[in-house]
């Protein structure tokens, strides 16, 4: 018996006295019953659920439940479709654009937090690219992430003076606010090219780091960190959930925003690999959130 066998076998062995014996007859009763669910939550079935492969299907819609419709997560209904339409949009994947789009607006969100969700992105991306390409030294790098926080956390402390403010008109200027600010320039910063730093730093300090933006600070190093982890950037995860930690981010929520991270990729897989007719799918997603509406009017409204 080959190795590959003899390890399947034991394997299944194993799941048989664990209680797992009979799995594959029990399948069908168990997707039925999570089609059931489903019928019963979102009011009909959509196509793409219907499509999804029956031993994938409990798991898939139990997760969902469990992380991305769950109102009693760490992390609001809105952050977390935030972060959805932030990984969908830089894989890129058009289903899970469109539906954390419009689960996002369901939960409150803005056109200008989607826009800075989108934005943040594009910034985790632009920055991965650039650590990785140049083949950062991640020790160094780890350093000046400690360094950055650590001067943070010293100048909240202190609450002094404003530096004296800097015009950014070239890459000069830029290393010399970013100095102004945090005390030095690190060296990813210093390494970027001259003639571009200017316009990349200004993205970053207008948007990342921007305490006047629509999406708090903890919102966009988490919706940094999920597209990070599935890049898979090492440098931009260690840099945003050190961040989010600075910005008030609880380890639950750190995980939780990855999770969301690991549920959209996959969804974005299923419904790519499946080739889920878009005009369809578009069509049951607004049946969801008109049934979503439906459902919130109708709900009691608590009384003291």
């Amino acid at each position: 018996m080959k190795p590959s066998k003899l390890v399947t076998t034991l394997l299944f062995t194993l799941l048989a006295l664990l209680g797992f014996a009979g799995t594959a007859a029990a399948e069908p009763s168990a997707r039925d019953a999570t089609r059931r669910d489903i019928q019963n939550t979102l009011g009909f079935l959509p196509q793409f659920f219907q499509q999804m492969p029956d031993a994938m299907l409990p798991g898939v819609w139990e997760e969902m439940k469990g992380l991305q419709m769950n109102p009693a997560t760490a992390l609001d209904g809105r952050t977390k479709e935030l972060i959805g339409l932030a990984v969908a949009a830089q894989i890129p994947c058009r289903y899970c654009i469109v539906g954390h789009t419009e689960f996002a607006k369901l939960d409150g969100a803005t056109e200008q937090e989607l826009g800075e969700a989108v934005a943040m992105a594009a910034i985790t991306r632009h920055w991965s690219t650039f650590l990785n390409g140049t083949q950062t030294d991640e020790a160094k790098f780890r350093g000046e992430i400690q360094k950055l926080v650590a001067n943070a956390k010293q100048a909240a402390a202190v609450k002094g003076a404003a530096p004296a403010p800097i015009n950014v008109v070239d890459g000069a200027t830029a290393l010399a606010q970013v100095s102004a600010l945090f005390g030095f320039a690190p060296e990813f910063l210093a390494k970027f090219p001259d003639s571009a730093r200017a316009g990349a730093w200004k993205q970053m300090r207008d948007v990342q780091l921007n305490p006047k933006s629509a999406l708090s600070g903890k919102a966009k190093e988490l919706i940094g960190l999920a597209v990070a982890s599935q890049i898979p950037c090492r440098y931009c995860i260690i840099a945003h959930t050190e961040f989010a930690r600075l910005d008030g981010a609880s380890d639950l929520e750190i995980r939780e925003a990855i999770a969301m991270a690991s549920l959209t990729r996959s969804m974005s897989t299923l419904l790519n690999g499946m080739q889920v007719d878009e005009t369809r799918f578009r069509h049951d997603l607004e049946r969801v959130v008109k049934n979503a509406k439906a459902a919130a009017k109708q709900e009691p409204v608590a009384t003291r």
